[in-house]
């Protein structure tokens, strides 16, 4: 088959999260299993191509009542994946892929990615013509809404299907209905079994009415979804087309997160010799500048971003009895000032058991991953998760609540037999979050259950392959489908 992916980032091009980390590495997974693959993503800023050449020298895309002319470049392959980029400095070159905490989203990002969307089957036409157009968050939901209306003449795509991958259903790119007329489609696009939303425009609601099939990224979330408290508005529409939504868990690069041959860890470790493990918490407390003398306490670390959805409120909640419990914290990650606020406070009125680092740096978070007991990530709901599958194999417990993919991929400590690989609270309260993590501290105490407990977690294998036979199935079953499966 050939499969085209369109998103707007991906590693190693572009990233701010788990998208770009999918995006990297899912396309060379199926590659693998005899697929060609071809990956659109927008060039950015910090997009770097120096051996990049020109595919296409210029495209004609109407956004409007403008013409635009971006160029389509090819750039380097990753194990087996073409990659193309739209190259279009007004809309592209900027810092920021979306907007700014201090500005808010770009104010054009309905054309951006609407572009963007035109060039992605602009470039399908001319350079790779697909079996299969897999799509990626609101950013290419434009895709299938195009097919289904501009494009619904058009015979190179009279066979080609559409898969749309929901990575997060709360960003769904909301816009005012006059945005139709900017992007130069009908207004009869703005009712409400297509892309009306309570007033507005809804790019995400549009790819969930015209793609032939939707998935998101495990199996626990494609059900909460079509639930009132996760579905953000969309469970009907999803509960309505619930026979072509599924989950398949995301995978994870061993190749970048092994502590066995990490090149960022301070020492090296495996199952079989977990000496290693001690450097890198001794690192660990040196980088956050706390004593060593935490060196035989529990060291719990968060490498997340700060808001409600990561359960920043229930930290908030318990933050006092939290400070009273045996162990020492290390927190990296940005957000809401509000928990930013939180967590300087902690670290400045505790600064010999708690430090905060506010930034995104991926050194500092293998760092946690290496030199940490601990992992909390205590999320409202949790499409995937990577950090947690990222500590699985770096015998860095897990204490999750059970939602989304953090359910899927942690399985309870039992005390009895010895079995699991994490513990989890189901409520969401800080009360359960402070039960659970005394829990866990109360096994470490047990150092050879402990053991134990890190050997079962690193034993577990969530490598990409499994999910991309799981999508290759999918893909199968939507050949040929064609267009305007929901609409």
């Amino acid at each position: 088959m050939r499969i085209l992916m369109a998103a707007s980032e991906g590693v190693p091009f572009s990233k701010t999260g788990g998208l770009a980390d999918v995006v990297g590495a899912l396309p060379q997974a199926i590659a693998r299993l005899g697929h060609e693959v071809a990956v659109v993503l927008p060039r950015y800023r910090m997009t770097k191509l120096p051996e990049a050449r020109t595919a296409l020298a210029s495209l004609t895309i109407p956004v409007g009542q403008k013409l635009h002319f971006p160029a389509v470049l090819e750039g380097p392959p990753l194990d087996g994946a073409r990659t193309f980029f739209i190259e279009y400095p007004p809309y592209f070159d900027r810092d920021a892929l979306y907007g700014t905490p201090e500005a808010g989203d770009h104010p054009d990002n309905p054309e951006r990615f609407t572009l963007f969307s035109r060039a992605v089957l602009e470039t399908a036409k001319a350079l790779f013509p697909p079996d299969v157009i897999h799509c990626h968050d609101w950013q290419s939901a434009m895709v299938p809404v195009l097919l289904n209306t501009l494009y619904a003449g058009d015979p190179a795509f009279e066979r080609v299907g559409t898969l749309f991958t929901i990575h997060n259903l709360g960003y769904q790119g909301l816009f005012p209905p006059d945005v139709l007329a900017h992007l130069g489609l009908g207004w009869d696009l703005f009712q409400t079994e297509r892309l009306e939303f309570w007033g507005k425009v809804n790019f995400l609601k549009g790819a969930l009415v015209y793609s032939n099939y939707i998935n998101t990224v495990s199996k626990k979330y494609a059900q909460e979804i079509q639930t009132e408290e996760y579905g953000f508005g969309l469970q009907g529409l999803l509960l309505r087309r619930a026979d072509v939504v599924t989950g398949i868990l995301n995978g994870v690069d061993y190749a970048q997160w092994n502590p066995g041959n990490d090149r960022l860890l301070a020492a090296h470790f495996t199952p079989e010799k977990l000496e290693g493990k001690r450097a890198c918490k001794k690192d660990l407390l040196a980088q956050f500048k706390l004593p060593a003398k935490n060196l035989d306490r529990p060291l719990v670390g968060i490498v997340s971003r700060f808001t409600a959805q990561k359960g920043a409120d229930l930290i908030a909640q318990v933050a006092d009895q939290l400070t009273q419990e045996d162990f020492c914290l290390v927190a990296l990650g940005t957000g809401d000032a509000e928990y930013e606020q939180l967590f300087r406070r902690l670290a400045q009125e505790y600064p010999e058991k708690i430090a905060v680092r506010i930034a995104y740096d991926n050194t500092l978070a293998h760092k946690i991953e290496g030199g940490a007991d601990m992992f909390l990530m205590p999320s409202r709901y949790e499409p995937c998760g990577l950090n947690q599958i990222y500590s699985l194999k770096y015998g860095k417990i897990p204490v999750v609540r059970a939602t989304g993919g953090l359910d899927d991929t942690i399985e309870p400590y039992d005390p009895a037999t010895g079995a699991g690989t994490g513990f989890k609270f189901h409520d969401y309260t800080g009360q359960a979050l402070l039960d659970t993590l005394r829990a866990a501290l109360h096994v470490y105490k047990n150092r050879e259950g402990w053991t134990r407990l890190m050997r079962n977690a690193m034993a577990k294998d969530f490598s990409w392959d499994a999910s991309a036979r799981e999508y290759a199935g999918l893909y199968q079953k939507i050949l040929g489908m064609g267009r305007a499966a929901g609409a």
